[in-house]
């Protein structure tokens, strides 16, 4: 059984996961709107992605017995000033993102909870891939602000056809 204080936790990066969801998925609408379609694609799967992370945390939650409660979560940001904006909210989301990740792991490791501690193992790497994905990626925005296909370029040569990490954790409903 997962400690109290860790499923506590846990069930709130849930909310900020799904959270994160929602923003990703405006990210990527902003950009499908602007006819962005690489951008737009990169951001739907972002979107995807979060919320495979929110189940993962679910399954575990699960697979530990533990109550599993979904929160509430706040609207995403659903306007931008300029191209540059999304990424800029983006890397700032997965920098937020990876403080709650290593907060959850202190937690674990506090209350001598070593098996949830393996688990949150996985997304101290991915963190670590996202934020340096989003600041990659807001160098390149940043740099090609008046020139959208050259970030269409990027994002098509540069992102995506990783394939699925057969270390993650099983996403609940999966």
């Amino acid at each position: 059984m997962a400690a109290p204080r860790f499923v506590d936790q846990l069930n709130v990066q849930i909310g900020n996961e799904l959270s994160a969801h929602n923003q990703y998925l405006t990210c990527a609408i902003y950009y499908d709107a602007l006819t962005m379609p690489q951008m737009a694609a990169f951001f739907y799967a972002q979107a995807l992605e979060e919320r495979g992370h929110a189940m993962m945390m679910v399954q575990y939650l699960l697979d530990t017995d533990a109550d599993v409660t979904i929160p509430a979560v706040e609207a995403p940001v659903n306007e931008f000033s300029d191209v540059v904006g999304p990424v800029e909210l983006a890397l700032a989301q997965e920098k937020r993102v990876t403080d709650q990740i290593n907060a959850l792991l202190r937690i674990a490791r506090e209350e001598f909870d070593f098996a949830s501690e393996q688990f949150m193992q996985w997304f101290i790497k991915e963190q670590v891939e996202e934020v340096a994905t989003m600041s990659d990626l807001l160098a390149v925005v940043k740099r090609n602000l008046d020139d959208v296909e050259d970030i269409e370029e990027y994002v098509a040569r540069e992102q995506g056809g990783e394939g699925a990490d057969p270390t993650a954790p099983r996403e609940a409903g999966a």
